[in-house]
């Protein structure tokens, strides 16, 4: 199930924006609150995917909201909506925000439920990549405690790592290998 939630100091878009994310999306719950404030006080005790926010809002705008939620959440996908067009708005959200997209007031149904749909497929592919790394960071770990392992004890019993082999490379066995 995919947590989203949505941020506008208008109540009506809150409840037309849920409404249209719920009829299209089966798989997800949505909080939605019309206090920046308020919610970020929600996103510091639970997690979410995906956030929404309006630019203009009276407490904080879009961008100072994001901020600090990608410093509370920061593998959460961040997406502004929008009434104005603003280009330094824009710079500033992909910058200190990392927003993932800017949405255009008034939306269109099917390209807001695309974009979340993408946002979350790639939020999916962001926390897979993250768990893929730290596996292998913990491998190379192991790898390296086992070769450290290895080298110590070439080093304090040489005979017992000594290969003989013959002209093509192939390890001979010696018959006094061969008994207890």
């Amino acid at each position: 199930m995919h947590r989203i939630m949505l941020v506008d100091d208008e109540e009506s878009i809150l409840k037309s924006l849920r409404r249209t994310i719920l009829h299209s999306m089966i798989d997800c719950e949505i909080e939605y609150y019309t206090d920046p404030v308020v919610a970020l006080k929600r996103a510091a005790i639970t997690p979410f995917e995906l956030f929404l926010s309006d630019f203009r809002m009276p407490h904080m705008t879009g961008v100072e909201f994001l901020t600090e939620i990608k410093d509370i959440q920061p593998e959460s996908i961040r997406i502004i909506l929008s009434g104005y067009n603003d280009i330094n708005a824009c710079k500033d959200g992909i910058n200190k925000a990392q927003i993932y997209r800017f949405l255009s007031k008034p939306w269109q149904n099917d390209e807001l439920i695309l974009t979340i749909e993408q946002a979350l497929s790639h939020r999916a592919v962001i926390v897979e990549n993250r768990i893929l790394a730290d596996e292998l960071r913990e491998q190379r770990a192991k790898l390296n405690l086992q070769k450290n392992i290895i080298e110590t004890a070439c080093l304090l019993h040489p005979e017992l790592f000594k290969v003989d082999r013959d002209e093509t490379g192939a390890i001979i066995i010696h018959d006094h290998m061969l008994r207890n």
